[in-house]
């Protein structure tokens, strides 16, 4: 991905880097030994990779859903860049062989959709807001363009693509095309990967004209409403759909919050593809408005089941907080993205914040149990799932797991960006044809020391960019055993010189336990913190206490010691210390009486990471913690 006028970097692939630390290393090897091949065989039970046969027959059960292919498609994706980390014939022989069974069930017009083919055949494009095909086929574009990548074979990316160009041929401005977008973006992105691969413009043109259409008047939810005899909104207003107005004038973060982060991403991506300078403002305005007031602490965004979508500005309840893995996956996804314009902080700092919270709890240790839902509370009913009737989320964990590394690094003409600290190593090669390999060894994020080995085949002179998060008040660095004072520019210490090889770059970032405190407005989390040491936001759980966690209070001044246990939850960083216990004696009997002191009695705390919370005994969790 070389640079544009307004994009410096580009990240690193994921292929060139290899994970070798104790946290994504185990979750990365669980994804392939475990999660990827349960997946397959939901997939199969659930009738969703046999309905590519297309041999269903009205009267059968199931009938093939409208994002069926979309689930298969995500899989499809994972499995692929997890096969193009860890070659293995066995795993390269079933993704071929899905791969060869989607694109059987290719049209002879070129069309691809399993439910429009066997199900509905008459309704095809009838109903763009609602029915997902659109979104079905971004997803079979990006799992073509994965299956390419790992194995080399063009089966499903010919089928793809001549399925695009039959889409070009349906929607457009042109005079007798249908001037229709997705209900649900994601082919948006995924044209913008299939440019990226072939260097095909019209893919991109069709991404351009897809988001610049949406909410252009008259509306053509309403008018294709309008067309199949329906009201022009059944169950939600435009903005649910981020089509209430054109994307360029639209200033909050709205809606159905997977399709917003999709939307926004390849909002990114366009600008960065065509220089749009006023395309990037707006992303940075939608940005703002979704991570500075309707994010909560684990990087979770939509707040609301009710249409799982963007609320109001600080209404982040807890308990009945949606935080989709999606739309956290979602998120990553637009960091990652906004982060390659000129390689800011902040957007580092909420992909990770995402990546360590939101995001991987959306997997059980084990890999083989799922939540969609993601609270910040539970009473003890809420568990994850072996998998759903919507499947969306489980594909999704295992597409985004093995490609950390695309997230770790970027590069620039003659700039080398380490955003994430993973141990392991990294090929990388700058714009101007220069090789830099960069060995990390740390204990991240359990500890913040980090050592950096950089290689070069020969003497080049380039920037490293170190990140420091915006959890770290206070850091050391050294280059070669000296003392370093780099130049500091918007959140990464910045290291230019001509590097000889074998240099060791050591990074001590300080990890103190933090009491975190919500935005005043945040009612739900007043008079109450959370508990953060580097990127990891901590919870209660019941199974490590004998009273409710609902009732525990943190004094002013009580000290919490972080203590690693090695044999815990896959090996994590516990936080220990004095709490006190709400005494509800005096309540026996009243519901309501006059205000008094609270009485309080000492008791231990033990505060886990939220992500790897309900993988033991059921019980309660809570994330924010009363203050005494």
């Amino acid at each position: 991905m070389p640079a544009s006028p307004i994009r410096r970097f580009s990240p690193a692939p994921f292929t060139q880097v290899a994970v070798e630390d104790g946290f994504w290393a185990p979750r990365i090897r669980t994804n392939r030994e475990r999660t990827i091949p349960h997946a397959y065989r939901q997939l199969e039970e659930t009738g969703r990779i046999g309905a590519f046969r297309l041999d269903w027959k009205p009267g059968r059960e199931p009938v093939p859903h409208i994002f069926w292919d979309s689930d298969v498609a995500k899989w499809l994706e994972g499995a692929s860049c997890d096969l193009a980390l860890h070659p293995d014939p066995e795993r390269e022989r079933l993704v071929s062989e899905v791969a060869s069974l989607i694109a059987s069930a290719q049209q002879p017009d070129g069309y691809l959709n399993v439910h429009f083919t066997v199900v509905e055949p008459d309704r095809r494009w009838t109903n763009l807001r609602d029915c997902h095909e659109l979104y079905c086929a971004g997803h079979l574009v990006e799992a073509a363009v994965a299956h390419h990548r790992a194995t080399g074979s063009r089966v499903l990316l010919d089928a793809l693509i001549r399925y695009v160009d039959y889409i070009a041929s349906v929607f457009g401005r042109e005079p007798g095309k249908k001037r229709g977008y997705p209900g649900h973006e994601e082919i948006e992105l995924a044209l913008v990967k299939l440019y990226r691969l072939t260097g095909e413009e019209r893919f991109l043109r069709l991404s351009q004209y897809f988001v610049d259409e949406r909410g252009q008047e008259p509306s053509y939810f309403a008018a294709e409403a309008a067309a199949r005899g329906e009201p022009p909104s059944r169950h939600f207003s435009p903005s649910y759909y981020q089509a209430h107005r054109p994307v360029r004038e639209q200033a909050e973060a709205v809606g159905h919050s997977v399709r917003a982060m999709y939307l926004y991403s390849a909002m990114a991506d366009l600008a960065a593809e065509l220089g749009d300078q006023g395309l990037r403002e707006v992303c940075e305005r939608l940005w703002e408005s979704a991570t500075q007031r309707r994010m909560y602490i684990t990087g979770g965004v939509g707040s609301t089941s009710e249409g799982e979508r963007f609320t109001d500005d600080y209404d982040l309840p807890n308990e009945t907080a949606y935080a989709e893995t999606c739309a956290a996956i979602g998120l990553i996804f637009f960091a990652q993205r906004m982060l390659q314009f000129d390689c800011d902080g902040r957007y580092a700092d909420a992909m990770e914040r995402a990546l360590y919270n939101g995001a991987i709890s959306g997997v059980s240790l084990d890999g083989e149990r799922f939540f969609y839902v993601n609270p910040l509370a539970s009473r003890g009913a809420h568990h994850r799932e072996d998998w759903f009737g919507c499947a969306c989320c489980p594909p999704n964990v295992i597409r985004l797991v093995p490609t950390i590394g695309a997230c770790a690094y970027s590069t620039a003409a003659d700039e080398v960006a380490v955003h994430l600290y993973l141990q392991g190593r990294a090929r990388l090669v700058l714009d101007n044809g220069a090789e830099v390999r960069v060995r990390q060894k740390t204990e991240y994020p359990w500890q913040g020391k980090v050592r950096l080995t950089v290689e070069v085949e020969r003497p080049a002179e380039f920037t490293l960019r170190l990140r420091l998060p915006g959890w770290c008040r206070q850091y050391e660095l050294a280059v070669d055993g000296a003392a370093a004072a780099p130049l500091v520019e918007r959140g990464y210490a910045c290291l230019r010189r001509t590097w000889h090889g074998g240099e060791v770059v050591e990074l001590d970032l300080a990890m103190p336990v933090e009491k975190m405190e919500a935005h005043p407005q945040v009612v739900s989390d007043f008079g109450r913190v959370a508990l953060q040491r580097g990127p990891i936001v901590y919870c209660l759980e019941g199974v490590d206490h004998a009273e409710s966690v609902r009732t525990i209070v943190l004094p002013k001044d009580g000290e919490l010691t972080p203590r690693f246990e090695p044999g815990l939850l896959g090996g994590v960083a516990v936080l220990e210390g004095e709490a006190a216990i709400r005494d509800i004696s005096q309540w026996e009997g009243p519901l309501y009486q006059p205000a008094a002191p609270a009485r309080l009695r000492p008791t231990r705390l033990r505060a886990i990471p939220y992500c790897v919370w309900d993988n033991r005994a059921p019980g309660e969790m809570t994330v924010w913690i009363p203050k005494a």
